[in-house]
């Protein structure tokens, strides 16, 4: 970092001064520059703003806002890093055009995925303890960050688009573009829940690699990247779990015969998120976490495959046929969840003790 950053930063961050700070870059992410600052007795994360990903900046620090002022009264069992206010009293501050967020630096260690069954139970019963926690805050207060993230009827309706300007498609393409039509019943389905379902205050992007863990890996420390933090459904947050943590596979694998849904970590991820809902979810609620992970598995298919066949516009890839490889990793793990079907209902009726 060079001084015509530090100085400004400095000033709008009394915290920093008088005292010999030590930068460097933090982590391989993808959208923002992160950076650490290590000063005498103490670290930061300075975030400078990716606004060509998120372009509405001001409206995830409304958010954080709503979070901090709740955070006052109500107490979370792992920390929830928010930005430190600038000497403004605001979250972003902005520096030649471009803005920047600092944090508290949080020690622990982070997953790409999961050695054992109770770390699973772990990151959803955190990930359900926060929507507990947040469930006083109305998802009707947060502000879209990025519109229609989850929005599956329009992700749909994009593939039909795009795929009708499509005349030249390869066997295996037509199969996954017929596969993924085939799954207009999901679609409906969707549709009814949002009707009647409560808008809650959810993280939208549960992966393993939002939680920071203890050393020892035994206990959650913090939740971060909550960026995509606004209003949806539990079955979104519990869906993302099921599709990021209970595939035998990531969804970059190529091992065709190996994608599949592991039913111990199913059961785990359902027992650590009810632990952490129950007491407030409604019944419908509680229904909807059936087909969450088929709900967001096919989301993230139809976005991929939607992306192959606009020529890789939006996600990035090391090789020309990533995202329709990512996109049939997809496909198989949907259909093995569906195969799977009896056995999640089964182990959703003893963990809930409800009947579908």
């Amino acid at each position: 970092m060079n001084s015509a950053l530090i100085l400004p930063i400095i000033h709008s961050y009394p915290i920093l001064g008088n005292q010999q700070l030590q930068v460097s870059a933090l982590g391989e992410g993808l959208i923002h520059q992160t950076l650490l600052i290590k000063g005498k007795t103490q670290q930061w994360v300075l975030q400078g703003f990716n606004e060509s990903v998120f372009n509405f900046p001001e409206r995830i620090d409304h958010n954080l806002s709503l979070l901090s002022k709740h955070s006052k009264n109500q107490k979370l069992p792992f920390l929830l890093p928010l930005p430190i206010l600038n000497i403004s009293g605001e979250g972003l501050t902005a520096i030649d055009g471009k803005k920047y967020r600092l944090f508290d630096f949080v020690k622990g260690k982070t997953l790409q995925q999961i050695n054992n069954p109770d770390q699973a139970y772990c990151a959803a019963h955190s990930y359900g303890e926060f929507a507990k926690w947040a469930k006083d805050i109305s998802g009707t207060l947060m502000q879209e960050t990025i519109p229609n993230f989850h929005r599956l009827d329009l992700r749909f309706d994009k593939l039909i688009s795009v795929s009708k300007k499509k005349t030249k498609l390869n066997p295996e393409e037509i199969d996954i573009l017929d596969f993924y039509l085939s799954q207009q019943h999901l679609v409906v389905w969707y549709l009814d829940q949002v009707d009647h379902l409560p808008l809650r205050t959810t993280h939208n992007d549960t992966k393993i690699n939002n939680l920071i863990f203890s050393q020892n890996l035994e206990k959650v420390e913090a939740m971060i990247d909550l960026d995509t933090l606004m209003g949806g459904y539990l079955m979104y947050d519990f869906g993302d779990l099921v599709r990021t943590v209970a595939c035998s596979v990531p969804e970059t694998s190529t091992q065709w015969d190996a994608i599949q849904l592991i039913s111990e970590i199913f059961e785990e991820l359902l027992k650590g998120y009810w632990e952490g809902v129950k007491d407030f979810s409604s019944t419908e609620e509680a229904k909807s976490l059936l087909l969450g992970g088929e709900i967001m598995t096919l989301i993230m298919g139809l976005r991929f495959f939607t992306d192959h066949l606009q020529g890789n516009i939006y996600y990035k890839v090391t090789y020309p046929e990533q995202n329709f490889d990512r996109a049939k990793n997809q496909m198989l793990f949907l259909k093995s969840q569906q195969e799977n079907s009896e056995f999640i209902k089964k182990i959703w009726s003893e963990v809930t003790g409800l009947n579908f």
